[in-house]
């Protein structure tokens, strides 16, 4: 799946940080290989439950209560809603500069340069 990644987050954040989105992308790694684990389903609650425990509290260290990070979610998921398609690098992204931790994603600058 080709998908150019930087694009989709700029739709949303014009000034991205394209070491945040590189570290993004190593963080899902295989998982955007394929387009269904490439995107992310808000109307699923086992989804947004993910999302919430692995990206949020795990990646992001987020100790905020649950139903906080789920209103976050489910926030960023209303300012994409005019894309039918959600991609977990886009809401990842959005979260993580909804939370100011874009600083803990980024990387080196050498993965920023292949985005």
């Amino acid at each position: 799946m080709a998908e150019d990644w930087a694009a989709d987050v700029r739709k949303y954040s014009t000034n991205a940080d394209p070491n945040a989105i590189a570290g993004i992308i190593r963080y899902c790694g295989i998982s955007l290989q394929k387009r269904d684990s490439a995107l992310v389903a808000l109307s699923d609650k086992a989804e947004v439950a993910r999302v919430r425990e692995n990206f949020l509290k795990k990646k992001l260290g987020l100790t905020n209560s649950d139903a906080d990070l789920d209103k976050a979610i489910i926030a960023v998921g209303d300012k994409m809603k005019g894309d039918r398609t959600k991609n977990r690098v886009t809401l990842y992204y959005l979260l993580a500069e909804n939370f100011g931790k874009l600083t803990a994603l980024s990387g080196s600058s050498q993965a920023a340069a292949k985005i």
